[in-house]
């Protein structure tokens, strides 16, 4: 009898635990709606108008849809303070604010892989392997304003997240830049490539991305300005967060002049900025 007790409460045990890891996403998207729809503190309302003038110009319903989200990402992404940095509210919320940016349109979660984004006073000192002639690799130290790692992480610099944020319309943005690598890594190394949603989609993704791409190398091999930053031609996932920095920064000039650009990012982040 004792035997068969304990079987019992074996069972339920496990069918209990089962229960709970399967529903575990459900209860995730729950809490989300939860803290999505609490009410926006007036002190960060204040700090975002003043910190990141880009989400004045947004239409009413995507300042509320920004704001939602900002409330996720602050409650699951801690934000760290390296080299003796405080990490303040002003630097929380205009981090998540231009994080945030890039899933207005979709619904992608709220980086799913990113664990935690770790904040300097100014630029850093990452050890990197380089490509060089022949064939050969050469490590050294390289100086950077921001890095998306896989592991769940993404480096900033603080003063360069500043100005980029409240001078905006230049066409650079290390937070959107940084974690456009973030949306390129869901699922594996960054390839400029993020997940889409059809082959058909791939199709027209792969073709006008490679296109560009290709145009924007004959450029700099001919010494000729324009719009798209030369480090856009380091490789196809540097091309992307850099065109990603201009389709929000600079929405209509690359209309203008990379019109299916522009139209496949609009498809991609399911926005159109030159309506804001």
């Amino acid at each position: 009898m004792t035997q068969i007790l304990i079987a019992v409460a074996v069972l339920l045990a496990t069918g209990a635990g089962a229960w709970w890891l399967a529903s575990a996403p459900w209860r995730r998207h729950r809490q989300r709606l939860h803290l999505a729809r609490q009410p926006f503190p007036a002190q960060w309302r204040h700090l975002l108008r003043r910190q990141v003038p880009l989400f004045t110009r947004l239409p009413a319903d995507l300042q509320l849809r920004l704001k939602g989200l900002m409330q996720v990402f602050l409650a699951e992404k801690p934000i760290i303070g390296c080299r003796g940095l405080v990490v303040t509210d002003e630097m929380r919320i205009t981090i998540a604010a231009l994080a945030c940016l890039p899933l207005l349109g979709a619904a992608r979660g709220v980086y799913p892989e990113l664990r935690q984004v770790l904040l300097y006073p100014s630029s850093f000192v990452v050890e990197r392997a380089e490509p060089t002639a022949g064939g050969l690799v050469h490590e050294g130290p390289r100086v950077l304003a921001g890095e998306s790692w896989s592991q769940g992480q993404v480096l900033l610099a603080w003063d360069e997240v500043l100005r980029n944020a409240v001078q905006p319309g230049d066409g650079h943005n290390v937070v959107i830049h940084e974690f456009a690598h973030q949306l390129d890594q869901a699922g594996g190394p960054a390839n400029g490539a993020p997940q889409l949603a059809s082959r058909a989609e791939y199709a027209e993704w792969s073709r006008v991305m490679q296109t560009e791409f290709d145009r924007l190398q004959q450029r700099l091999a001919r010494g000729e300005p324009g719009l798209i930053d030369p480090y856009a031609a380091t490789n196809p996932a540097e091309f992307f967060a850099v065109v990603s920095e201009l389709f929000f920064e600079q929405p209509t000039a690359l209309a203008a002049y990379h019109p299916a650009l522009y139209r496949v990012l609009s498809g991609y982040y399911r926005l159109n900025p030159l309506s804001w």
